[in-house]
Order: C-alpha cells, then sequence, then structure tokens
C-alpha cells in the first residue's frame, strides 16, 4: 500500500507563492504517474495537475496554467506542486494522489488509486 502525506499549506496573500509537498511511503511510488487535486467547501474535487513517472511530461488544468508547476524527485519520493500569483479563488483543500495505470495526463479523479488526507491554502485577498 502507498500513503500520501501533504504538506505546505498556509495562509498567504493574493499574488503571493507557495509550494506544496507530498512525500510517499510504502510501496514504492516511482513508476506511478501523479496528480494534484483541490476541493473548496460544498465544491467537488477538481483537477489542478499530473506528472508522469519519469518526470518526462505534465499537464495542468487551464486553470492555473502559467502559475502552477509539478515536478517531482523520484530519490526522495516527493512531489511538488509550486503556485504562484496566487488568487482568492485558489483558496481550497489540496490533495495529491497516484495513478497506477489508465490514461497518461488523466484529469479524472477516479483514475486515481491513492489519496493524501489534503492539506488547506488559503489566499487573502
Amino acid at each position: 500500500q502507498v500513503q500520501l502525506v501533504e504538506s505546505g499549506g498556509g495562509l498567504v496573500q493574493a499574488g503571493g507563492s507557495l509550494r506544496l509537498s507530498c512525500a510517499a511511503s510504502g510501496r514504492t511510488s516511482s513508476r506511478y504517474a501523479m496528480g494534484w487535486f483541490r476541493q473548496a467547501p460544498g465544491k467537488e474535487r477538481k483537477f489542478v495537475a499530473t506528472i508522469r513517472a519519469g518526470g518526462e511530461s505534465t499537464y495542468y488544468d487551464d486553470s492555473v496554467k502559467g502559475r502552477f508547476t509539478i515536478s517531482r524527485d523520484n530519490a526522495e519520493n516527493t512531489v511538488y506542486l509550486q503556485m504562484n500569483s496566487l488568487k482568492p479563488e485558489d483558496t481550497a483543500v489540496y490533495y495529491c494522489a497516484a495513478r497506477v495505470r489508465g490514461p497518461l495526463n488523466s484529469p479524472n479523479r477516479w483514475d486515481y488509486d491513492y489519496w493524501g488526507q489534503g492539506t488547506q491554502v488559503t489566499v487573502s485577498s
């Protein structure tokens, strides 16, 4: 089994930056594609970004293109989400997820097999 733990969330002013981390443990995840999702209160969980196992390809939701960057360090079993130019509408709980099979660059939450507990990101105006 794979365990995922997010960290790095917090309160930041609009226009600021934040970097989230997702540490994986248990069964190796070096061959898994990884993704980030976010969920605001009363809203559905939405796709943010995904990265292939080797980090050679990334895919982003249009709402974060040019502002967010997903990356991974397989030697450290860690995935990152660098968030720049943050907006109040980015406020949500951010979740890390791992995908062992399914379409490449999948934005669908049901294609992901393992999930972290989430970390809160709040952007003030």
